[in-house]
């Protein structure tokens, strides 16, 4: 049965949903799970007025949002008795989705378990689809938790 779990978040209702089915798998196994969030920091500058602002500026308000996420998520994990452990990346090009990957591969994951907004139309063809990619590329089993 699968002892390392990972379970991306970014703390919306999507990935508290792949967390709970990741701590349900855990218990049943005896397993722990790692937590993994990515600073998606292209879309931030992107979205601002540059890149040099976003450093000095945004960074720092990211890495405290994204540590806050995780914290929360792991007292939820602790409180079921689950091994947990945690870790934040950074993104400065790629996708989401290429840091999850790495994340995996680098901790040896044995199932990666996925929150997934389940998009269609022009609205997964604009904002894409970072469950699918972690799916189409995977090299271990995935778990897509359908949101709302």
């Amino acid at each position: 049965m699968y002892q390392r779990i990972l379970v991306p978040t970014d703390g919306s209702t999507t990935s508290e949903k792949g967390l709970t089915e990741a701590i349900a798998i855990a218990k049943l196994s005896g397993g722990r799970i790692r937590l993994v969030h990515v600073l998606d920091a292209l879309s931030v500058a992107i979205g601002g007025d540059g890149f040099g602002s976003y450093s000095t500026e945004f960074l720092p308000s990211l890495r405290d949002a994204g540590q806050e996420i995780l914290t929360k998520a792991r007292q939820r994990v602790e409180a079921t008795g689950v091994e947990v452990d945690d870790a934040l990346r950074e993104m400065l090009s790629g996708r989401v989705s290429d840091q999850v990957l790495q994340e995996a591969a680098a901790w040896e994951a044995e199932l990666i378990v996925i929150g997934t907004h389940g998009r269609r139309g022009v609205r997964r063809m604009l904002l894409g689809s970072d469950a699918e990619q972690v799916l189409r590329q995977a090299s271990v089993p995935i778990l897509l938790v359908r949101g709302e």
